[in-house]
């Protein structure tokens, strides 16, 4: 994850005695991976699959070795650098500081090197953050399982790449693939779900390599990353469209939205896709249409979640390339957080939450779909071009997913797990609300600060093109009217101004025809004598 803006994904930090809520937020990069020649995804003999480790359903840890000491680290495909804590033996230091903000504190420290094994590959040299002090840290890392992170995003953005400057600094992925440039160079994932019988009972990770049993994802549709395209490349992610109106509400009707993305389709949404996030992020009024209509739902303003009862049975779904993913009710919502509503009852939290403007600022994406969602599908990300320092074309990003959710199966997990073994998950508790008795979640004072901010920001072109019209035209006018006040005057100095003209002050200006000085005595005499007649009235008589 960068430290700085202009992109930065926060996590959904809930109080610390209330959820154990996601750790660190998400700012997602990619690196490549390499086609065949026919275009299908490549294998070769030094595949590596790890084990992966589920934390309360909340964090997904797997070991890297570093400097010989092995270490577990917080798995995140929204950020791009490494940082460890505590001793790292035969290291490097490069004397160079450095600082990555999460949500949850800051990781400062020194970059150093060292060699480092993740899975059968080899890194010498490697770049990272050793932090020596997590007192900033508002969770206790140790106790949640790991000492670090390990971001599996593109260099882009990476803080620690721009401060070594060399290859050095670049992310652990793109090492990777930088030396194995022959190979098909993809990343998958698959995570399980703690206290679900028809989850699998080990998550894993795969470089390089389909995990035995998922071989179908191979068959599933090519999902394009989306580009961003700003004035910077930091702000990339592993970003799709979903299909237009492809979020399905627990009506089984779509739930239109529009999109916040200038750029994206009509009725279609931007999604990232971030292991970072324990509970997805989705637009406030996509929040609502899922959770505002269950009979018991609260909003709790504190912590900015939506709370139903356990025992309701939500089924919501994704489409994406014209497939159906289901989310399993065991997701939808979540009993891994002590939650308490208004009558003191125990409550689940709704995993999908209204996202905070600042996650989406520039209307980059509207969705951001963390572990609730990846926990239903099998992921695979392919770097494409992502991966740098390589003079072969290894093609568009990609990501490909299968749907690993059997809505049977998941119904009938939710009745052993939250119901106790007893369907009632067709009584008339269940039933929704009519739509017109929905609630509305409410937003904040700083929220809708936000929103006009991210408004003005993501509408400056506009904005400054606008401004730039009118202060050219207002510079015209003002031309203009100084180049005709100008004529005026060199006009009338000369004697040229004629009658007709108005000189401003709202008299009519006359054009002297003769200097009375030059007149000659003849003149003068001539034209007394007339006055002369005119007075008697001689003169009119004639």
């Amino acid at each position: 994850m960068r430290s700085l803006l202009p992109f930065t994904l926060l996590c959904l930090l809930l109080d610390a005695h209330a959820v154990h809520a996601l750790r660190f937020p998400v700012s997602t990069r990619t690196s490549a991976g390499r086609r065949s020649a026919s275009g299908s995804l490549g294998a070769r003999s030094s595949d590596t699959l790890l084990p992966v480790k589920n934390t309360q359903n909340s964090e997904y840890i797997t070991n890297i070795t570093l400097g010989g000491r092995e270490i577990p680290v917080l798995l995140d495909t929204g950020s791009s650098d490494l940082w460890v804590t505590g001793d790292v033996p035969d290291v490097t230091d490069l004397g160079v500081s450095e600082s990555l903000s999460y949500a949850v504190g800051t990781a400062s420290g020194d970059v150093n090197t060292a060699t480092l094994q993740f899975g059968n590959y080899t890194v010498d040299n490697q770049a990272f953050l050793l932090v020596k002090n997590i007192s900033s840290f508002s969770v206790n890392i140790a106790a949640e399982g790991y000492d670090g992170l390990i971001g599996l995003g593109p260099n882009t953005g990476s803080v620690i790449r721009d401060k070594v400057g060399d290859s050095r600094g670049d992310s652990v992925l793109d090492r990777i693939f930088q030396q194995n440039t022959s190979s098909s160079n993809y990343m998958t994932v698959l995570l399980n779900r703690l206290g679900d019988p028809s989850s699998p009972s080990q998550g894993q990770m795969s470089i390089t390599e389909i995990i035995p049993g998922y071989e179908n994802i191979t068959n599933m549709a090519k999902l394009t990353v989306e580009k961003v395209h700003k004035l910077t490349d930091l702000d990339q992610h592993w970003q799709v469209y979903t299909d237009k109106n492809g979020v399905i509400g627990p009506d089984g009707q779509p739930i239109e939205v529009d999109s916040i993305v200038p750029s994206a389709p009509d009725g279609q949404l931007v999604v990232v896709f971030d292991s970072g996030y324990t509970l997805p992020q989705v637009p406030r009024a996509m929040s609502d249409a899922i959770y505002g209509r269950v009979q018991g739902a609260e909003y709790n303003s504190e912590v900015g979640v939506w709370t139903i009862p356990c025992t309701q049975m939500l089924n919501i779904s994704f489409q994406f390339g014209g497939v159906n993913y289901p989310i399993s009710p065991l997701d939808t919502s979540s009993s891994e957080f002590d939650m308490i509503n208004a009558a003191g009852e125990t409550v689940c939290v709704g995993a999908f939450q209204p996202i905070s403007s600042a996650f989406s600022l520039l209307g980059e994406y509207d969705i951001i779909l963390g572990m609730s969602f990846l926990r239903n599908v099998y992921a695979l990300f392919d770097y494409g071009n992502f991966v740098e320092d390589t003079s072969s074309d290894l093609g568009d990003p990609f990501i490909k997913l299968l749907p690993t959710t059997n809505l049977t199966a998941a119904h009938s997990a939710f009745v052993q797990v939250r119901l106790s073994g007893v369907d009632t998950t067709g009584s008339s508790s269940q039933w929704l609300l009519p739509s017109s008795e929905m609630q509305h979640s409410p937003e904040t004072e700083a929220e809708k600060k936000a929103q006009y901010e991210e408004y003005v920001l993501s509408r400056w072109p506009e904005i400054f093109v606008g401004c730039l019209a009118f202060v050219l035209i207002v510079i015209g006018i003002i031309i203009w009217r100084c180049c005709v006040r100008r004529k005026r005057a060199r006009a009338k100095a000369a004697g040229l101004l004629p009658t007709s003209a108005k000189d401003g002050s709202g008299a009519q200006p006359y054009r002297q025809l003769a200097d009375p000085s030059t007149a000659t005595l003849v003149d003068m005499q001539s034209m007394e004598g007339k006055h002369a007649e005119y007075a008697r009235g001689s003169y009119a008589s004639r």
